[in-house]
């Protein structure tokens, strides 16, 4: 099935990808905020919405029906100024983003920030380790034009605000040139 085809966007669709405990969803309200973008949070936007195939008891978490997510989101995405955060990126077309954001972040600071959600210690190591393989960094150059994967570091407050405002000037001048 082909693509449907929209006008060409005028405000960019930004994807904000990372293990879980990165800084996603704190990052993205925080750019959401200082440029007027849409900000979808694709877990709380799969539970509102059932866009699921039911809950994994073991790791405490709904198991995505990805067919669904995207079918819910393609005219959402389209005519751009969106902003999307999720710990996954594989599934989405390569289509609705003109940049996306890999955060990164020590995994002693991201244990911590994951034990102080309570995360089981399984979920955890799971986690700790998929940071240690840069799963998600290479899931991101496997799905996207390596021109517009970026990876920034997101360990403290100063980091994030830094991400922040370099998301926001690439917003700035994205809009600037589709003007």
């Amino acid at each position: 099935m082909e693509a449907p085809q929209h006008p060409p966007r005028r405000r960019p669709n930004v994807l904000v990808t990372g293990t879980p405990g990165t800084g996603k969803t704190t990052t993205c309200e925080m750019v959401a905020l200082a440029t007027g973008m849409t900000h979808i949070e694709v877990g709380k936007l799969v539970k509102e919405k059932g866009l699921h195939d039911g809950f994994d008891e073991e790791f405490q978490s709904f198991l995505i029906d990805e067919d669904r997510v995207v079918d819910e989101l393609e005219d959402v995405l389209a005519p751009g100024g969106v902003i999307v955060d999720h710990h996954g990126c594989d599934f989405f077309p390569e289509r609705w983003f003109d940049l996306v954001v890999v955060l990164t972040c020590p995994n002693d600071v991201l244990y911590d920030r994951l034990e102080k959600r309570g995360y089981s210690e399984k979920k955890i190591q799971e986690n700790v380790e998929c940071e240690i393989m840069q799963v998600v960094l290479e899931e991101a150059h496997d799905s996207y034009d390596h021109s517009i994967v970026v990876t920034l570091q997101s360990s403290t407050v100063d980091e994030m605000e830094e991400n922040v405002n370099r998301i926001e000037q690439w917003v700035d001048t994205f809009i600037a040139q589709h003007a």
